[in-house]
């Protein structure tokens, strides 16, 4: 079977999975009322979704364990359907997401109703599973460093450069790259987490996302990587299936941190993190928009660069529409997400 037949295989399967088990989970969701609390400075349209379940991410992450854990353990009949190069984004995925679930039940039934976790302990937690994963990246997979997409000659620097089809390929020294790596993570985790604030936004730029890089992964010929990722591709449709306008479900902290730092895994196991920033334009600027309102805030003493934060309030408080929004952002990320393959392959 060719490997772009059993990722695609593979992402149906999993869409398949995900909303035939998505109805039983969101009655128990239903039923033990874990909906979402809305903050007051929101916008007065988002009260109408007070009370909607929560925690959706466990739709998404459950499927791609499953598919994956089988087709890891089909190694044991003698067939190869995948490798433990996956276990590091699988590990990611699952670590990141039990902290969003600590953070959403938090927010719903624990001390701090309607606020989630300290910042404080959040961000830490973060970088010390970005620490883990970003040691393992370099130590346990020997990921490579950087591809420079588009530079097609050698640059001779303390053989550090060296030519790669594709781009230029920067060898960093473990040390730089393991902070890299950790940067890239966090940044990720809180930028899709940013994303996540209208109905089906952040479930379809993070599908939209992770079938860029299953394609790179595809034409490098990293096929376990490309199935991982097509897998969660069809986790995505699946969950969009209930959260589309008007949601039935959101995805919370559970699948929003899971799915960033994921996204970021692929991209540095990949090796064209370079193009990250264009591939994930919609992510980046929601994070960019949210960064610009705190500094100008504390700068001006009390103004406000956008009249909300992050971009996709703003637009909705110019008078979007909901589904205006979700399109247009999803266009954009379409776009910029094939001229990134591109330039990846440049």
């Amino acid at each position: 079977m060719k490997e772009s037949t059993l990722a695609v295989s593979l992402a149906g399967l999993s869409f398949m999975l995900t909303v035939i088990w998505g109805g039983p989970f969101l009655r128990v969701l239903r039923h033990f009322k874990i909906g979402k609390i809305i903050r007051v400075e929101e916008p007065g349209k988002h009260m109408v979704k007070m009370g909607t379940p929560t925690m959706g991410g466990v739709m998404v992450t459950l499927p791609v364990l499953l598919l994956t854990v089988l087709l890891n353990a089909a190694a044991l009949i003698g067939l190869k359907l995948a490798g433990k190069s996956v276990l590091v984004p699988l590990v990611t995925m699952l670590a990141f997401g039990i902290l969003g679930g600590v953070d959403d039940w938090e927010g719903i039934r624990g001390k701090r109703k309607g606020d989630g976790m300290t910042i404080r302990v959040k961000f830490i937690s973060q970088w010390l599973i970005a620490f883990v994963v970003a040691w393992a990246l370099k130590f346990m997979l020997e990921t490579p460093g950087l591809y420079i997409p588009g530079v097609q000659r050698v640059i001779e620097f303390k053989d550090y450069w060296w030519l790669f089809p594709g781009g230029l390929a920067v060898d960093l020294a473990p040390w730089a790259y393991v902070l890299i790596a950790m940067f890239i993570i966090v940044s990720m985790t809180n930028a899709i987490n940013f994303t996540d604030g209208l109905d089906g936004l952040a479930g379809l730029i993070s599908a939209t996302l992770f079938a860029a890089y299953g394609v790179i992964a595809l034409l490098q010929g990293q096929f376990f990587l490309a199935q991982f990722s097509f897998t969660l591709v069809g986790a995505l449709f699946g969950f969009l299936w209930f959260n589309v306008h008007p949601a039935q479900l959101f995805m919370g902290d559970t699948g929003a941190l899971a799915l960033g730092a994921t996204l970021a895994v692929v991209a540095l196991m990949t090796g064209q993190w370079a193009v990250l920033p264009l591939i994930a334009v919609i992510p980046f600027s929601e994070a960019l928009s949210v960064t610009i309102q705190i500094l100008y805030f504390r700068w001006t003493k009390g103004r406000r660069f956008f009249k909300m934060a992050p971009i996709h309030l703003h637009f909705e408080m110019l008078g979007w529409s909901e589904t205006q929004i979700v399109q247009r952002f999803w266009l954009i990320s379409l776009l910029a997400a094939l001229i990134g393959v591109g330039l990846a392959m440049a």
